[in-house]
């Protein structure tokens, strides 16, 4: 062969293979697009792992607050329903027409009866002790009846859902306002405020042995030394411990007039009676005026209209037992007082400042005007619609 004929072949040789592509040995796309995939299985996997830990978690939570002890040992604060979302919503069921006179909200075993007639199931809610309105009318604070294991309180909305905020706890008490909390813990005393369904900011002090809070003065908690004896101290959150001062006469306060001052009872001397006089939450309640005449019970039931006139308290005429009408504006040594009906059981709820209504021994409401109990005329006595034999009406105080 010539040389340019070997050079010929040489050059068609190499341009035939440069013109044919050499296969490849891996597919780049095809790879990130499997490693896309992979990708996408293995996050959709964790999903549904971290998914699965989540709910065992969350059951869990629920499992331990639905966990009661008894009330046994610190009680109990719940600051949220975990899931209300899966409970039944009741509704408002209508009741018997209310009975004439009926002026007030009342509590019953179970249920809330409105003074139009309507009925309200709370089948949550034992035996009630007291029941206050929420602020803006959402609902109601219910302290439970003491029991073996404490009391409980709870918060009742007008949509029939109800939520325990307290268990295991001693004595509570409401502010008139409905946005403070009082209670008796162990050895110490806790205030909270109240926001929705929420207990929030507890402040905590100790307490004396045989101690319990009684009623909030403004933003103060008065306490009850000894629900034995006598003596009373006042409590600011915030500024320090409990200080005990030098009241130790008076039995049982029974509210505050306009001005702050506070009206209670105390014993005179060595003779058994009891008094009234007007304390001064400022000067460590010192007596500012007294008012002796009637006899008075030790029970500490009663109640004073918002504008400080009037107090209704349970005491004696002869030998009867009857809940009296006290004029406060003639408060002194000849203090006189007007039968206005059967002794009262629990709260005292002042519609007007010359309307009141409670619930005597009976169970039944019993609805004082002023006008006509000074008239001579008795307080009007009514069933309470839907009560049955045995049932302890609370009645609910708040505006």
């Amino acid at each position: 062969m010539r040389p340019d004929e070997l050079d010929r072949a040489v050059r068609e040789t190499l341009s035939h293979q440069v013109a044919a592509p050499r296969p490849l040995t891996a597919d780049p796309a095809g790879q990130a697009i499997r490693r896309a995939n992979r990708i996408r299985r293995r996050r959709t996997a964790a999903g549904l792992a971290l998914g699965v830990v989540a709910t065992v978690l969350v059951s869990s939570g629920l499992a331990q607050l639905g966990d009661g002890s008894g009330g046994q040992g610190t009680p109990i604060v719940v600051i949220g329903d975990p899931n209300q979302s899966a409970r039944p919503i009741p509704s408002a069921i209508p009741g018997p027409a209310p009975s004439p006179g009926t002026s007030v909200d009342v509590l019953v075993t179970g249920a809330l009866i409105s003074a139009q007639g309507a009925r309200l199931e709370l089948p949550d809610v034992g035996p009630a002790e007291a029941a206050h309105l929420l602020p803006g009318g959402g609902g109601w604070l219910v302290v439970g009846a003491p029991t073996t294991a404490g009391r409980s309180l709870w918060v009742a909305q007008r949509d029939g859902l109800v939520q325990v905020l307290l268990a295991g706890a001693g004595a509570i008490i409401v502010a008139p306002d409905g946005r403070q909390v009082a209670w008796r813990d162990g050895s110490g005393l806790l205030v909270a405020g109240v926001i929705g369904t929420q207990l929030i900011g507890p402040v905590r002090t100790s307490l004396p042995a045989d101690a319990e809070p009684v009623r909030f003065v403004g933003d103060s908690v008065l306490v009850r030394l000894d629900p034995d004896g006598a003596g009373h101290a006042l409590w600011r959150p915030g500024t320090g411990p409990l200080t005990v001062g030098t009241d130790r006469t008076t039995l049982s306060v029974y509210g505050a007039l306009p001005d702050g001052r506070l009206v209670g009872q105390f014993a005179a001397g060595d003779t058994g009676r009891t008094c009234l006089a007007v304390l001064d939450p400022k000067r460590d309640l010192k007596r500012v005026s007294t008012g002796c005449g009637p006899q008075l019970s030790r029970d500490g039931a009663g109640g004073i209209s918002a504008d400080g006139r009037w107090l209704l308290v349970n005491g004696q005429v002869g030998k009867a037992a009857r809940a009296l009408l006290v004029d406060l504006q003639r408060l002194g040594p000849d203090m006189t007082a007007v039968p206005a009906g059967p002794p009262a059981t629990g709260a005292i709820a002042w519609t007007t400042d010359s309307d009141a209504t409670y619930v005597d021994g009976a169970g039944q409401l019993v609805r004082v005007e002023v006008g006509q109990v000074r008239a001579g005329k008795q307080a009007q006595v009514v069933p309470v619609p839907g009560v049955q034999p045995g049932d302890r009406p609370v009645v609910v105080t708040g505006s």
